[in-house]
């Protein structure tokens, strides 16, 4: 009678697995959110990263070949070209905005900055949000130099 009784306490019950099993799956979610932040953070910096890139190269060209090159951007279908490149979409669920020269916009969501051959602009900046981050692409119109930055929300001046 006494090994009948040891057996019976050896092993968990099935409530305990539950239990375990219920704050394996809480912790996993909550993981699992935390990372997915993390990526989307890691995306709006390589796409605000590869957006100052381009226009760069758009500068370069223009510094180049001698004469006038546009960078554009569509706002509404995400999508932006850099001189003589192929279209690039940017991450889904992205915000972007536009701030350029009157003279540069060619519909209500779409316009360009405009890089000479002297190496300045028409200055402007692309600001690209998602997921309560913002990043700011910006062009000094003199010079044509593109940064970028990190923006914080109560910074944000728009």
């Amino acid at each position: 009678m006494h090994q009948v009784n040891q057996r019976r306490h050896k092993g968990f019950t099935l409530v305990e697995m539950i239990v375990v099993l219920m704050i394996v799956a809480l912790m996993m979610a909550l993981i699992g959110t935390s990372i997915s932040r993390n990526i989307s953070g890691a995306e709006m910096r390589s796409a605000a990263r590869k957006v100052a890139a381009s226009m760069r190269y758009t500068r370069t060209k223009a510094i180049l070949s001698k004469s006038e090159q546009v960078f554009l951007l569509d706002t509404e279908s995400l999508e932006y070209k850099a001189a003589d490149r192929e279209p690039v979409v940017l991450p889904e669920g992205m915000k972007v905005e536009l701030n350029t020269a009157r003279t540069e916009l060619t519909s209500e969501t779409a316009g360009g900055i405009r890089f000479f051959p002297d190496g300045g602009s028409t200055g402007g900046n692309i600001r690209l949000e998602a997921n309560g981050r913002i990043y700011r692409v910006n062009v000094a119109w003199l010079t044509g130099e593109a940064s970028m930055q990190q923006v914080e929300e109560d910074e944000d001046d728009w």
